[in-house]
């Protein structure tokens, strides 16, 4: 029987010993191409307004956007998430707004395109939530249900308006049945088939999306539990992700990130195109007021949150941390 002189041998500790060793055998590296910034932008704004429940984020005039872009880019972040806030009297129940080629998004689009043009992925939220009089993601039928297929045909059009707007990447986010195939449909149908599809295929119904409610103004009473998927399901998000796939979709999405890092990481295993993650407002607004108390370290929370969302198997990240962490990789 062998024998040895010092117990253990196996020391994993070694390969923990010092900041190189840790860098130099890290399995997860963050970089600032996986990161995507959402940004909002609100109408008639002479000055960005701060939200007061996600500290730091604001809404965006049109000319504190562009800026957000060109930092964002020098930065090396990869592209721009924008939602659109129109002014509350251009809100209808269904979404008119969200169509109008000078309606604020379509309005930001082409401003962030002409500032940034190629260096930046311009991506486009593709839902009827924000410019709806009811906050619904749809058009409601004679009951007040959200009606499937009358809302396609809105998506259809939002995204021919996003396209001609100058969107590099459009995400239809409404969790609609159907939704992708009607998207890439339209896209193809004007000749816009270089228009890359972003999938919000497991967005689920979740508490965590509260302080998004004010930065885009929402309007909605109730919930959104009859097309947002439930937290207690699994298997439902495989389904929804070979759904997109045979619609067409380019890339996946789970959202939100941190409460569903399982979803993230059997999506990762079950595809062959880029995953994405969407670190939501209430992910941020936690980190945010746990820092502000004292409780824990800030900038070691947000990076681990995201080495996390990584790790899981998230290629893309949508974070609003996205510019800042994308500096502090740069510099490391």
């Amino acid at each position: 029987m062998t024998t040895y002189g010092h117990f253990p041998r196996t020391r994993p500790r070694r390969l923990r010993s010092t900041p190189a060793m840790r860098r130099m055998v890290a399995e997860t590296r963050l970089h600032p191409a996986d990161l995507v910034l959402p940004a909002f932008v609100r109408e008639g704004l002479s000055e960005p307004v701060p939200i007061s429940a996600m500290p730091g984020v604001v809404q965006h005039t049109r000319d504190s956007l562009r800026k957000a872009a060109v930092e964002a880019a020098g930065a090396g972040v990869s592209g721009i998430m924008l939602f659109g806030v129109p002014e509350e009297a251009k809100k209808d129940a269904t979404g008119s707004a969200g169509t109008d080629p000078d309606g604020i998004l379509q309005v930001a689009l082409r401003d962030v395109r002409a500032e940034v043009g190629d260096d930046l992925l311009v991506m486009s939220d593709l839902c009827l939530d924000e410019f709806t009089d009811h906050g619904h993601c749809g058009v409601p039928d004679a009951g007040g249900r959200v009606d499937n297929d009358a809302t396609l045909g809105r998506y259809a059009e939002m995204a021919r308006a996003q396209a001609e707007a100058g969107a590099h990447v459009v995400g239809p986010s409404g969790m609609m049945d159907g939704q992708i195939g009607v998207v890439r449909e339209a896209l193809d149908g004007i000749g816009r088939e270089d228009v890359a599809v972003l999938a919000y295929t497991a967005k689920y119904a979740s508490a965590f999306y509260g302080p998004f409610r004010e930065a885009v103004g929402s309007s909605l009473t109730g919930d959104r539990k009859t097309y947002q998927q439930d937290a207690a399901n699994s298997r439902e998000s495989l389904r929804e992700v070979a759904l997109d796939l045979a619609e067409g979709a380019d890339i996946v999405m789970v959202k939100p990130a941190g409460p569903y890092l399982d979803i993230v990481a059997r999506v990762a295993d079950a595809v062959d195109v880029p995953v994405a993650a969407y670190q939501i407002s209430g992910e941020y607004a936690m980190i945010e007021a746990a820092a502000q108390k004292g409780w824990i370290d800030r900038d070691q929370a947000v990076l681990e949150s995201l080495t996390g969302i990584k790790r899981a198997g998230a290629g893309i990240i949508l974070t609003y941390w996205a510019t800042e962490v994308a500096r502090t990789l740069g510099r490391g």
